[in-house]
C-alpha cells in the first residue's frame, strides 16, 4: 500500500540558478538532488514513494515546493503546488501539470508536471467507505446541504474542519474561488485557496482576515443558495474572534500555575448505621464497627437479635489532600457479642473507598444495604446486610438529603444495595495478581556521610540501597522480598490479593521502598486506577495491565539526609524528577468458590514467578530528544546575580547527578551520558546516515549565563540571536502507539473544548446563534471520532502489545464510533431551546474522551526541565513525552512537537503552594522534538525560520548532526501597543479590603508598568503602553501568524516593601506587517476580557487590547499615528486611543440609601457617624451622614443620583464601588469597608413590555375557582389574551365527587375519617411533607419520562420542524396557553387522583415545606432592597473562599437603578417617574418600627455529634439584637434528630435589631456548652419585602381548629391594603361569590362554619383566593409567601462551608402598631400515645425436635415461647415450658402484656431509658414498632437452644393463617404475596404464623408455627378492661390441656418412671416379671429341694 509520485519537470522558471524541489505528504518530506545552473526548465525526473499504513483520505494533501538552492543562505522559495488527493483516491493514477502559487497566494507562470499512483490496501481504489466519510464535505448530491454548511459559509476566512481532514491541514475548497483552467486543471479548483506557506510549513496557517463571521452574512448566504438552508441546520466551524488565532509554530501556554492535587482541605464523612438484617448466626448480640483508616467507632450492642435496629450516626473529620482522602477505606464490620473483656467474633465486613462514595451523585449513598461477607471464609457467601447512609462532604459541597421514599421500597434489599451504578449485585470473590519483575534506574540512596564511612571501614563500594516493593490494595498490604545492595533489582515475585469483584476500592498503590533498619523510605510510588485498566460495559474486559514498565517520579535525585520533598516519593503532589521504573503485570481471575482446592482466607500471599523475556514489553528503540531555548525571561530577582543554566532530562538520560554510571557494554538501557554505549548501535543505526552520529555526545545542559535586569522584579537571559540547544539520545521500549492514540484523542478533546468555550463565550456576550456554533462543534467531533477509528488500528502485532492495549483500543474505538453517531444525531436536534441540555451532554462527551486519553501503561518517561542557578536546583517544569512525540501522521504527533512552547517554571514540592508558588520563577520559550533517532531528519522543521546551525567541533559537517546552538540572521523590528483599559473584581491585597493595583506588562525582554491607582479593586487605567524597538527573530510572515505572548501581571503597590502579587493573565497580540493596511476588520483591535488567575483560582478580569506593529524600513513615523488627547492632567500618560476605547453615552445612576447594618469596629473604635460613597467611572455621590449609628442606622435622605458616561455595550460597563467611611472628629475619615458591584446589568431599568399595557385596557376576565379539596388548588392561573372574554373553569375531578358520595353512604369500611379534634398542627406538617416527597418523586419520574420521550422523538425530529414560534399569527400565544392549561389540568387531575387515594381520603389543610431557605425561593427578598456585603482586610493566601466570611465588615442596604438619559416621555410617564424619588416609588419610610418577632423551631436533623458517644444533647439558643434566649433546661438528651416544637416571642426595634441567629448548642454536664451550628436570618428584608414574608398566608381560611387563621389581618383587609398600595382598582365584592379586581373577576365559595357548626356569609375565602394569585395581577403582582416551614443549614464558623445539620423553622413578624396577634400556635411535639399490646400465645405446632431421650433415644423438645417489642429486649417475657413434646405441638394459653408509647404520625415506638449506669439522664429512642416472637428448647444444665423466630412489623404484617396447615414459610420470606394488616387499624388479629431460622447452608427453613392472638388497646381501654399476665386474674386463661407426658422428670421421679418406662415397655416388663417369678420359683425350688430330700430321707 503506497503512494508514488513521479516528479518530471518544472518549466517556465525565471533566471538561472541551482534548483531543488521538496515533495511532502503526511508530514514526511523528500528532497530531490540539486540541479545546478538550470535556466528555464529543470528536469528532475525522480520518483518518491511513501508506504502508507492507513488508507489515504480524500482530503489529504500532497505538496511540492520548488526552491532556488543556496550553499550559504537559506533556500529561497519559488513557488508551491498543493493538491487534494481526492481524485487520486478515486482513480488510482493521474498525470497532471499545473502552475505554482507564490508566497502571496497568487498564481505564477512556473509550471510543474507530475505523475501520481496510489495503491490501496485491498488493491481496489476509490471505494468510498460510507461511514468513515459521512461527515465529509466533499460528498455529493444527497449531502449537498452539509457541504454548504461547513465550507462555503466560511467565505475566504475560516478553516472548516468539519470534515475527515486532519486538524493540521486546512482545505478551503471554497466555491467562490474555483478557477477552471486548462483541461487538466481540475486540480486548481482544489488547490489551497488563500493559504500561506513558510519555508517548511505544511500545516494549517491563517488567512489574512481574522475568522470573524457575521451572522447576517451567513443568513444572506443561505438565501443565495436558493433558500435551501434552514436556519435550524446551519452550523459554524471555528470562526470566532474568541479564540486567539491558533498557531502552527507555537503551542498554547497553560495559565494555571499551581498543582491542584496536593493541597490539603477539609472533608467530613458522615455515616448513619440504620439497621442490619439477615445476619447469619443464632441468637446473636451484634455490634457494628465503622472504621476509616485508624479511626474506629462502634454502635451500641443489641441483644439476641439477627435484625438489630441502631439508627446511630457517626462523623469523621479529615484535613487531607484529595488523593490521600479518596484512597482511604471505609470498613463496616459486624461483630458478635463484643464487650469490655473480649473483642467478639467477626461476622463479616464490607469495605469501599472514599473515592467511590465521592463519585456518587450528591457524593453519597442514601438508605442503601451493604452486603456483609466474611473475609476469613470466602466460600461462605453473604453473612447479612447493613442498611446505612454514607456521605462525604468536601468544602463547599452541600449535600441534598434525598427524599425518603416510603419504607416498603427500602425493605427491598436487593434493589437498594450499597453499590455504585453499574456494579452487579452478585459480586464474586476474585484473585488479583500483581507481578513484580524488576526495576531500573533507582537513585543512589544514602550517598551521604554514612556511605563514606561505610567505604572507609569496609573498603568496598556497594550499591547502597536494599529495595523491596510494597503493594497496597483494599486496605491490605503485601511486600516482595528485599534485594540487597542493588540499583537494578530483580524480584520475579507476585503478590496475590483476594477481594470481591468488582472491587469498591479503585486504586492499587505500588511503592518501591528502601529497607533500612533506621528509617525505611519510599523511593517512588505509582497508583494504578482499576477503572482505567478494565471496562465494565457488556463488551468490557477484566482488569489487566502489562507486562509494562511504570515510571515513578518524586523528589530530585541529589541526596541529603533529610529530603524536604520526601512526600513526593510517597505519591503526594507532583513529582519533580524521575526516580525509577518498575516492570509489573496485573491480572485477575474470578474464583469458583465451589471448588475445593481454593484458599479460604483473604490474606495476602507472595509467590515467586517465572522471569519475563525482554521482548515482551516491546522492542528497544533509540530515541532522539532535541530542544532549543529561544528565550528565558521573567527570572525571579533572587537568583539574578548567579549564572543560570537549564538542564533537560528524560528518565535518567541527561541527568547531571547520577547519569555517570555508564555500563561498559550497553545493557538494557544506557546510563547518563553513555558515549561508550554506541558500539553495538552502529550496526543497527539507519542506513541513510551510516555512522554520522557514532560519537554523538549528549548535551543536556545549556551553557551557564549571567542574567540581565529587565525591571526591578525580574531578570532575563541575554540570548539575543544565539539560542542554545540541547539533545539527548535515549533507549526505550517502542510503545509509541499508546502515545499516538492518546494524542489523536487529545486533539479531538482539545478541539471539542475549544468549541465549547466558543459556545459559552457566544452565550456570555449574547451574540446571536450560539446553536449554530454548537452544530459545528458536533460536526467536528463526529469527523474527529471517525478519523480516530481509521487511524488507530495500526501496529496490531507490534512486539510488546499487551492484552490491555488490545482491549483499550477496542473499547476506545467502540466508544468513539458510538460518540460520532450520537454527535451526528444530536446535531440535528440542536435548536435554540434545546441548547442548554445539549451543551451538558457534549460536556459529558468531553469528560469521556479525556478519561480515555489517559494511558495507564507508560512508555517514554516525562521530560523535566530544571533551572539551575549556581548548580542549585531552583525551579522545574514537567512535560509529557506524548505532547512532544513525533509521528509521520499529523494527528498522532504530540501537540507541542516541533513547536515553540511557552513554559512557566514553578517551585518544587510544597514550596509550589501558596503565594510563593504563584510568582513565576522563569518563563521560557522552548522548542521540542522527540522521536525515533532514525526519523530525526526533520527535527528542526518547526523552528521559526531564519537561523543558521552551529555544530559541535567534532561534527564531520553532515546534515543531520544536531546543532549545539542556533544563530538567527533574520530579525524584525516591532512596536507593541498595549491598551490597558480596566480590570475588575480583583482580590483585596491590603488590610483596608482594597488594593492599589498596577499592571506590569512583559513582552520578549521588555517590561512596562501602568500607573498605580489608589484604593480600588476595579481600576480603570485607560492607558496605552508603547514598547519600542522590539527585536523578534525569525521570518516576518511567521511572526505575523505566530507572535509571542504578552504576559500581564497585576500587583498591589505597597508603600514599604515589595509590591504584592495579585494575579496573571496572557494574550496574543494582533500583528500588522509593514505592508498591510491599518484598517478593518482586524484593526483597530477590540477590547476583550481576559481571565486573571491567581494560582488555580480566578481573580478577576482584565479588559485590554494588544497590537504588534512591524516598524517599516522607512522608520517609525510611518506607523499609524497614536491619536488621542495627550491628557495634560495625567502628564506623559497616553490614554487608550479613540477607535479602541468603548463608545460612551450619558447614563443616570440613582442610588437608594436605606441603611447600614452590623458594622464592625475599626481600629478598636466603634463606628458612630458613617457615610456611604458611591463611585462609578470617575463620578460619584455621597450619602447623608448617619448622625448616630447606634440610635438609628438608617439614612435620612433616601434617594440621590449622579450622571456619568458609560459604554453603550453593557458588557463593558465598569463596576460600581460602594465605600463606607466613618467621619471622625477633626475632619478625619476611616474606611470601614467596601463593595464592588461587578455587573450593573441587573440594575439597568428596562421599561415593561407593551403587553402589560394591553392588560390594563382590556375587558374583564373571569377566573373561577372551586375549592373542594385543598390539593386541588390550581397553581398557575390560566392567562389568556387580554382581549378575550373567556371564563376558565377549573373543576374538581368527577371521580372524587363520586368517592365523596360513597363515603357519605359509609361504604368505605377501613379508614374512617378522623374527627377534627384529633388533627393538630403536626397532622398538617406531616401531610405537607408527604406532598413534598410526592412532588419530588413526580419530578424525578417526569424527568425520566422526558428523556425517554426525547429519545423517541429523535428519529422524527430530523425531518419535521414546525415553526410555530416565528409565525406572525396573532393568537398563537392564546392557543398555546390554552393547550398548556389543558395539559396542566390533565396532569392536575391525575395528581389529584393519586393524592386523594394517598391521603387516605382525608382532607387535611397543608402548608408549604421548603427543603431550602425561604430566601432561596424568593430571590433573597431583594425585590427592591438589596444587601451589599462590605469587605475589609486582605484576602487569604490559599484559595480559601472561607476567608471571605471573616472579611465582612458590615452590610449596606440600598439599591441602584441605571438608565440612559433623557428618558423617553412615555417611559417616564409609565414609570410614574418623580423627580424626588426618581425610579424608586412606593417605598416605605425607613423610620424605626417596633415589631413582635415570633420564632417557631420545629426540629433539627442530622446534627454533627458533639459528645464522645457519637451523640449530642441539643438545645436552642436565639439571639436577636440585645435579646438572647437560651433554652438550656429543655435540652434533649442524646439525640441527633431532635424534635423541638417550640415557639419564642421577642419584641424588637427595627432596624437596629434585625439579624436573627438561631443556634443549636450541645449541653454538657461539665465544661462549657459547644456550638453545633447556627443559621442567620435577615428579618428586615423579609419585613419590607413585597412578597410579604411577615406571616405566611394559609391555604384555607378557618375560624377554629388546627388550621385557624393566625394573622391579625384578615384576608379581605390584606387584599384591600395591597390594592390601595398598588393603585389597583378594587376589590369589588359582588353577589354569587364574585370579586372584581381591576379587570379580573374571581369566583369562589362564600360560606364559613364557626365552632358551633353554624354557617355564615364571608368574603374571606374569595379574598384568600385572590391573594394566592396575587402574582398574576398585572403590573404590581408578585407571589406572596404562603404558610410554610423552611429548612436551613446549620454552619459552624470553625468548619466553614461544611453543613453541621439542618434546622426547620418559620418566623412570624407583627408590627406593634397593628392589632395584636393571638396566642402562638401550639407546635409542641406530639406526646406519644400510651398503648398496651396483649399477645396470647395459644399453641405451637411442627416445632422442630432438638433433644434425644436418655432412655429411648426418641426426639422431643421442651418448648417455650419468648416475646418482646423491639428495643425493649430487657422486658422480654417467656411462657412456661411445654415439656417433652414429641410432635412439636405445644399448648400454652399464655398472655404477654407489652405497654408502649407510640407516635402515630411517625409510626415509631418511643422509648426512654438510660444508656448505661453512668448516664446522667434518660435518652429517648424512636424505633419501628416490631414484635418478635421466638421459640426455644429449654435445657436445664446447658444454655437453652434457639429454634426459630418471627418478627412482625405492627404497621404492616401478613395476616395470620386460619389453620396450621395453611401457615407456610412464605409468610415470613415473601410478604408481598399475602394480605397485609396493621394492628393499629385492626385492633385484634388471631392466626397462625411461621417460625423461621437459617440452616447450615444459610437458607431459611421453617422451624415451627405459632397460633397467637394480638390485641391492641389504648391505655384508657386497658385500664377499663384489665387482664392478667400469664394465666392470672383478671380474665384468667384456662390451663392448657397438655398430654400427661409434659412434666419434668427429677421433680416427679415416680411419675416419670410410670410414663417413660411403663408406657413404652409394659409388655416387656410383664414378660420379664413372669420370667423372674418363674426363675424365683425355680430357684426356691432348687434351694429348698436338698432340705426336703434330707427330711424325706431321714424321714423327719
Amino acid at each position: 500500500m503506497a503512494l508514488v509520485v513521479h516528479l518530471k519537470t518544472v518549466t517556465d522558471l525565471r533566471g538561472k540558478g541551482d534548483r531543488v524541489a521538496k515533495v511532502a505528504f503526511r508530514g514526511l518530506s523528500f528532497y530531490t538532488r540539486v540541479l545546478e545552473n538550470c535556466e528555464d526548465e529543470a528536469q528532475f525526473d525522480e520518483t518518491f514513494r511513501w508506504p502508507v499504513a492507513s488508507n489515504i483520505d480524500g482530503n489529504e494533501m500532497l505538496e511540492i515546493q520548488v526552491y532556488n538552492y543556496s550553499k550559504v543562505f537559506t533556500n529561497r522559495l519559488i513557488g508551491t503546488f498543493g493538491m487534494v488527493l481526492q481524485k487520486v483516491v478515486e482513480e488510482g493514477q493521474l498525470e497532471i501539470s499545473d502552475t505554482l502559487i507564490d508566497d502571496n497566494n497568487s498564481s505564477i507562470r512556473t509550471c510543474v508536471s507530475i505523475g501520481i499512483k496510489y495503491q490501496a490496501m485491498d488493491g481496489t481504489v476509490g471505494a468510498w467507505n460510507e461511514s468513515e466519510f459521512l461527515e465529509n464535505p466533499n460528498q455529493r448530491a444527497e449531502h449537498e446541504t452539509l457541504h454548504f454548511e461547513t465550507d462555503s459559509l466560511l467565505s475566504g476566512s475560516g478553516h472548516s474542519q468539519g470534515s475527515g481532514a486532519s486538524p493540521g491541514r486546512s482545505h478551503q475548497n471554497l466555491l467562490g474561488e474555483r478557477k477552471k483552467t486548462t483541461g487538466k486543471g481540475v486540480f486548481s479548483g482544489m488547490k489551497l485557496g488563500k493559504t500561506r506557506h513558510g519555508k517548511d510549513d505544511h500545516k494549517k496557517s491563517h488567512g489574512d482576515e481574522p475568522a470573524v463571521l457575521e451572522t447576517e452574512d451567513l443568513d444572506r448566504k443561505a438565501m443565495r443558495f436558493g433558500g435551501g438552508l434552514d436556519p435550524d441546520t446551519i452550523s459554524l466551524a471555528s470562526v470566532t474572534a474568541v479564540t486567539t488565532n491558533v498557531s502552527n509554530k507555537r503551542s498554547k501556554p497553560d495559565i494555571k500555575m499551581e498543582p491542584s492535587a496536593g493541597r490539603p482541605q477539609d472533608y467530613q464523612v458522615s455515616i448513619t448505621i440504620i439497621e442490619a438484617r439477615q445476619l447469619v448466626g443464632l441468637n446473636m448480640d451484634p455490634v457494628v464497627c465503622v472504621e476509616i483508616g485508624d479511626d474506629k467507632k462502634y454502635t451500641s450492642m443489641k441483644e439476641s437479635t439477627n435484625c438489630p435496629y441502631y439508627n446511630e450516626y457517626f462523623v469523621f473529620d479529615f484535613h487531607l489532600s484529595p488523593d490521600v482522602m479518596f484512597d482511604k477505606i471505609v470498613k463496616l464490620s459486624v461483630i458478635h457479642s463484643k464487650n469490655l473483656l473480649r473483642s467478639g467474633t467477626l461476622v463479616g465486613m464490607f469495605k469501599l473507598d472514599i473515592g467511590t462514595i465521592y463519585s456518587q451523585p450528591e457524593h453519597q449513598f442514601y438508605h442503601k444495604w451493604a452486603i456483609i461477607c466474611d473475609p476469613g471464609d470466602i466460600t461462605a457467601g453473604v453473612k447479612g446486610y447493613v442498611k446505612c447512609d454514607i456521605a462525604v462532604v468536601g468544602k463547599g459541597d452541600n449535600i441534598k438529603t434525598p427524599h425518603k421514599s416510603n419504607e416498603t421500597d427500602e425493605d427491598d434489599i436487593e434493589g437498594n444495595l450499597l453499590l455504585p451504578e453499574g456494579v452487579p449485585s452478585e459480586r464474586q470473590w476474585a484473585r488479583y495478581y500483581v507481578k513484580i519483575y524488576r526495576a531500573e534506574g533507582l537513585p543512589k540512596m544514602n550517598t551521604s556521610i554514612m556511605a563514606n564511612m561505610k567505604k572507609a571501614f569496609i573498603g568496598e563500594n556497594k550499591d547502597l540501597v536494599d529495595p523491596y516493593v510494597q503493594v497496597s490494595f483494599a486496605g491490605q498490604k503485601g511486600k516482595t522480598s528485599v534485594q540487597k545492595s542493588t540499583y537494578e533489582p530483580t524480584w520475579n515475585e507476585q503478590i496475590i490479593f483476594t477481594e470481591m469483584f468488582p472491587p469498591l476500592c479503585t486504586r492499587i498503590k505500588i511503592q518501591i521502598r528502601d529497607s533500612d533498619k533506621v528509617n525505611e523510605v519510599a523511593i517512588g510510588t505509582h497508583f494504578v486506577d482499576l477503572r482505567k485498566i478494565s471496562n465494565d460495559g457488556d463488551k468490557g474486559f477484566l482488569p489487566s495491565f502489562g507486562p509494562s514498565w511504570v515510571n515513578m517520579y518524586g523528589s530530585t535525585r541529589n541526596y541529603t539526609l533529610m529530603d524536604e520533598h520526601q512526600d513526593l516519593n510517597e505519591g503526594l503532589g507532583e513529582g519533580v524528577s524521575f526516580r525509577a521504573r518498575l516492570l509489573i503485570n496485573i491480572g485477575m481471575e474470578i474464583l469458583d468458590t465451589a471448588s475445593t482446592e481454593i484458599m479460604n482466607s483473604t490474606d495476602v500471599q507472595v509467590e515467586s514467578i517465572q522471569q519475563i523475556s525482554d521482548l515482551s514489553t516491546g522492542k528497544l528503540e533509540e530515541f532522539f530528544l532535541f530542544s532549543a531555548f529561544l528565550e528565558a525571561t521573567m527570572l525571579d530577582r533572587r537568583i539574578g546575580d548567579k549564572p543560570v543554566n537549564f538542564e533537560v532530562t528524560i528518565g535518567n538520560y541527561g541527568n547531571q547527578i547520577d547519569g555517570v554510571s555508564k555500563p561498559a557494554v550497553r545493557k538494557k538501557r544506557g546510563g547518563g551520558d553513555g558515549d561508550e554505549e554506541e558500539s553495538e548501535l552502529l550496526q543497527n543505526s539507519s542506513e541513510d546516515e551510516a555512522d554520522d552520529d557514532g560519537d554523538l555526545v549528549p548535551v543536556s545542559c545549556t551553557p551557564a549565563m549571567k542574567p540581565v535586569i529587565t525591571d526591578r522584579n525580574y531578570f532575563h537571559l541575554p540570548y539575543f540571536e544565539k539560542k542554545p540547544c540541547i539533545y539527548i539520545k535515549s533507549w526505550w521500549q517502542d510503545q509509541r502507539r499508546r502515545l499516538y492514540n492518546a494524542n489523536i484523542m487529545d486533539k479531538i478533546a482539545d478541539k471539542l473544548e475549544e468549541g465549547l468555550n466558543d459556545v459559552q463565550e457566544i452565550l456570555k456576550t449574547e451574540k446571536p446563534h450560539p446553536e449554530r456554533r454548537l452544530r459545528g462543534v458536533l460536526e467536528e467531533l463526529s469527523s474527529g471520532c471517525h478519523r480516530f477509528v481509521s487511524l488507530a488500528n495500526k501496529d496490531e502485532h507490534a512486539p510488546g502489545r499487551t492484552k490491555l492495549d488490545r482491549e483499550r483500543l477496542k473499547s476506545c474505538i467502540r466508544e468513539l464510533e458510538n460518540m460520532a453517531q450520537q454527535a451526528k444525531t444530536m446535531r440535528t436536534q440542536v435548536k435554540k431551546n434545546t441548547l442548554k441540555d445539549k451543551l451538558k451532554q457534549v460536556h459529558v462527551f468531553l469528560h469521556k474522551i479525556r478519561f480515555m486519553t489517559d494511558e495507564p501503561q507508560h512508555s517514554i518517561p516525562e521530560i523535566f526541565i530544571w533551572m539551575l542557578s549556581n548548580n542549585k536546583r531552583i525551579a522545574y517544569a514537567r512535560i509529557q513525552s506524548k505532547d512532544i512525540l513525533y509521528s509521520i501522521v499529523d494527528e498522532e504527533t504530540g501537540k507541542d512537537c516541533g513547536k515553540v512552547k511557552t513554559v512557566f517554571l514553578k517551585l518544587p514540592g510544597k514550596r509550589g503552594f501558596g503565594t510563593t508558588g504563584w510568582t513565576v520563577q522563569s518563563k521560557i520559550e522552548v522548542y521540542f522534538w522527540l522521536g525515533l533517532n532514525k526519523q530525526r531528519k526533520d527535527f528542526l522543521s518547526g523552528l521559526p525560520s531564519g537561523y543558521e546551525e552551529n555544530k559541535a567541533v567534532k561534527g564531520q559537517g553532515l546534515e543531520s548532526f544536531p546543532p549545539i546552538s542556533l544563530t538567527y540572521i533574520k530579525k524584525q523590528l516591532f512596536q507593541l501597543r498595549v491598551h490597558m483599559y480596566q480590570a475588575r473584581s480583583l482580590c483585596a491585597a491590603d488590610s483596608s479590603g482594597l488594593s492599589d493595583p498596577f499592571a506590569r506588562v512583559f513582552f520578549s525582554t521588555q517590561s512596562q508598568c501602568t500607573e498605580v491607582l489608589q484604593e480600588t479593586l476595579c481600576p480603570t487605567w485607560d492607558q496605552l503602553l508603547v514598547f519600542d524597538n522590539i527585536e523578534l527573530y525569525g521570518e516576518a510572515q511567521e511572526l505575523r501568524d505566530d507572535p509571542p505572548i504578552v504576559v500581564i501581571e497585576i500587583y498591589d503597590q505597597d508603600t514599604v516593601g515589595k509590591a504584592e502579587y495579585i494575579g496573571r493573565t496572557f494574550s496574543k497580540p494582533v500583528v500588522k506587517m509593514a505592508e498591510e493596511e491599518y484598517g478593518p476588520p482586524r484593526f483597530p483591535p477590540q477590547l476583550e476580557y481576559y481571565q486573571i488567575y491567581r494560582g488555580n483560582t480566578t481573580a478577576g478580569d482584565l479588559l485590554a487590547a494588544f497590537e504588534l506593529l512591524q516598524i517599516p524600513p522607512s522608520g517609525k513615523h510611518n506607523l499609524p499615528p497614536i491619536d488621542g488627547p495627550t491628557d495634560s492632567e495625567r502628564g506623559p500618560i497616553l490614554p487608550v486611543p479613540k477607535g479602541i476605547r468603548p463608545v460612551l453615552s450619558k447614563y443616570r445612576i440613582e442610588i437608594l440609601f436605606w441603611g447600614l447594618r452590623d458594622l464592625k469596629r475599626v481600629n478598636l473604635a466603634q463606628v458612630d457617624r458613617p457615610r456611604v460613597d458611591i463611585e462609578c467611572a470617575g463620578k460619584g455621590v455621597q450619602s447623608a451622614v448617619i448622625q448616630s449609628y447606634k440610635k438609628n442606622p438608617n439614612f435620612s435622605t433616601l434617594v440621590k443620583y449622579f450622571e456619568v458616561d458609560l459604554p453603550e455595550n453593557e458588557l463593558l460597563h465598569p463596576p460600581l464601588n460602594i465605600r463606607v467611611v466613618d467621619c471622625r472628629a477633626f475632619g478625619r475619615y476611616t474606611l470601614v469597608g467596601s463593595h464592588a458591584v461587578g455587573s450593573l446589568r441587573k440594575f439597568i431599568y428596562r421599561p415593561p413590555d407593551n403587553k402589560v399595557q394591553k392588560w390594563i385596557n382590556a375587558g374583564d376576565i373571569n377566573i373561577n375557582m372551586e375549592t373542594e379539596i385543598p390539593v386541588k388548588k390550581i397553581e398557575t392561573v390560566v392567562k389568556l389574551d387580554a382581549n378575550s372574554d373567556a371564563v376558565v373553569k377549573v373543576d374538581t375531578n368527577e371521580d372524587e365527587k363520586v368517592k365523596k358520595k360513597k363515603k357519605k353512604k359509609g361504604e368505605e369500611i377501613e379508614d374512617e375519617e378522623p374527627d377534627e379534634s384529633m388533627l393538630d398542627w403536626w397532622s398538617k406538617y406531616f401531610a405537607s411533607i408527604e406532598t413534598l416527597m410526592e412532588r419530588l418523586r413526580q419530578q424525578e419520574a417526569a424527568a425520566a419520562e422526558a428523556e425517554e420521550k426525547e429519545d423517541m422523538e429523535i428519529a422524527a425530529e430530523g425531518k419535521l420542524d414546525l415553526k410555530i414560534d416565528d409565525s406572525p399569527m396573532k393568537g398563537t400565544k392564546q392557543s398555546k396557553s390554552k393547550d398548556k392549561a389543558k395539559a396542566h389540568e390533565k396532569e392536575k387531575k391525575k395528581k389529584q387522583l393519586e393524592m386523594v387515594e394517598k391521603k387516605e381520603k382525608l382532607k387535611i389543610d397543608e402548608l408549604q415545606v421548603y427543603d431550602k431557605e425561604l430566601e432561596a425561593e424568593f430571590g433573597n427578598f431583594e425585590d427592591w432592597l438589596h444587601t451589599f456585603n462590605l469587605y475589609r482586610g486582605k484576602i487569604g493566601d490559599d484559595d480559601d473562599s472561607s476567608a471571605d466570611e471573616e472579611r465582612i465588615a458590615g452590610r449596606f442596604k440600598g439599591s441602584i437603578c441605571v438608565y440612559k438619559v433623557p428618558l423617553p416621555d412615555d417611559v417616564a410617564r409609565e414609570a410614574g417617574y418623580e423627580p424626588t424619588f426618581g425610579m424608586f416609588q412606593g417605598i416605605p419610610n425607613n423610620d424605626l418600627v417596633n415589631v413582635l418577632v415570633r420564632v417557631y423551631v420545629v426540629r433539627a436533623t442530622e446534627l454533627h455529634p458533639a459528645d464522645i458517644n457519637g451523640k449530642a444533647d441539643p438545645y436552642i439558643v436565639i439571639k436577636l439584637g440585645k435579646t438572647e434566649i437560651r433554652d438550656k433546661e429543655n435540652y434533649i438528651s442524646k439525640q441527633l434528630n431532635p424534635v423541638f416544637g417550640k415557639s419564642f416571642d421577642i419584641e424588637v426595634m427595627f432596624p437596629m435589631e434585625s439579624m436573627l441567629t438561631v443556634a443549636i448548642f450541645d449541653w454538657d454536664l461539665v465544661g462549657t456548652d459547644d456550638l453545633i451550628g447556627e443559621t442567620k436570618l435577615d428579618l428586615e428584608n423579609r419585613y419590607y419585602s413585597k412578597h410579604r414574608a411577615t406571616c405566611g398566608i394559609a391555604q384555607q381560611y378557618s375560624l377554629h381548629g388546627y388550621n385557624m387563621w393566625r394573622d391579625p389581618v384578615k384576608p379581605s383587609q390584606l387584599l384591600t391594603k395591597l390594592c390601595k398600595e398598588g393603585k389597583v382598582d378594587g376589590p369589588h365584592f359582588g353577589p354569587g361569590g364574585r370579586v372584581k379586581l381591576a379587570n379580573r373577576i374571581f369566583t369562589g365559595p362564600t360560606e364559613i362554619e364557626d365552632e358551633n357548626g353554624a354557617k355564615k356569609e364571608t368574603d374571606e375565602h374569595l379574598s384568600l383566593i385572590v391573594l394566592h394569585h396575587w402574582g398574576d395581577v398585572p403590573r404590581v403582582g408578585c407571589e406572596l409567601v404562603p404558610e410554610h416551614v423552611e429548612t436551613r443549614p446549620l454552619l459552624n464558623p470553625e468548619k466553614p462551608g461544611i453543613e453541621q445539620g439542618r434546622i426547620e423553622l418559620f418566623v412570624d413578624m407583627f408590627p406593634k402598631d397593628m392589632p395584636a396577634p393571638g396566642a402562638p400556635i401550639d407546635i409542641s411535639p406530639r406526646k406519644p400515645k400510651k398503648y398496651e399490646l396483649r399477645v396470647i400465645v395459644w399453641n405451637t405446632d411442627e416445632v422442630i425436635l432438638e433433644d434425644d431421650d436418655y432412655f429411648t433415644g426418641e426426639k422431643s423438645s421442651d418448648i417455650f415461647v419468648r416475646g418482646w417489642l423491639k428495643g425493649q429486649q430487657e422486658d422480654k417475657q417467656d411462657t412456661d415450658v411445654h415439656y417433652h413434646s414429641l410432635t412439636g405441638e405445644g399448648n400454652f394459653n399464655w398472655r404477654f402484656i407489652f405497654p408502649f408509647d407510640y407516635l402515630m404520625a411517625e409510626e415509631k415506638i418511643v422509648i426512654s431509658k438510660k444508656e448505661s449506669m453512668f448516664s446522667w439522664d434518660e435518652t429517648e429512642y424512636k424505633i419501628p414498632a416490631r414484635l418478635t416472637l421466638q421459640v426455644w428448647d429449654a435445657d436445664h444444665f446447658s444454655a437453652d437452644d434457639f429454634l426459630g423466630a418471627i418478627e412482625l412489623d405492627l404497621n404492616r404484617f401478613t395476616r395470620g393463617a386460619k389453620t396450621a396447615k395453611l401457615c407456610t414459610i412464605e409468610m415470613a420470606t415473601d410478604e408481598t404475596a399475602f394480605p397485609i394488616v396493621s394492628i393499629f387499624k385492626q385492633k385484634r388479629v388471631k392466626g397462625w404464623w411461621p417460625f423461621v431460622a437459617r440452616n447450615e447452608n444459610d437458607e431459611m427453613e421453617l422451624t415451627g408455627k405459632v397460633e397467637a392472638e394480638l390485641h391492641l388497646l389504648t391505655a384508657e381501654e386497658a385500664e377499663k378492661t384489665p387482664a392478667g399476665l400469664a394465666r392470672n386474674e383478671p380474665e384468667p386463661l384456662e390451663k392448657p390441656n397438655r398430654p400427661d407426658t409434659s412434666f419434668i422428670w427429677f421433680m416427679n421421679p415416680l411419675k416419670s418412671i410410670r410414663y417413660f418406662i411403663w408406657h413404652n415397655y409394659r409388655w416387656l416388663i410383664l414378660k420379664i416379671l413372669a420370667i423372674v417369678l418363674l426363675l424365683l420359683l425355680l430357684g426356691l425350688f432348687l434351694y429348698s429341694t436338698p432340705g426336703y430330700l434330707v427330711k424325706k430321707i431321714l424321714g423327719a
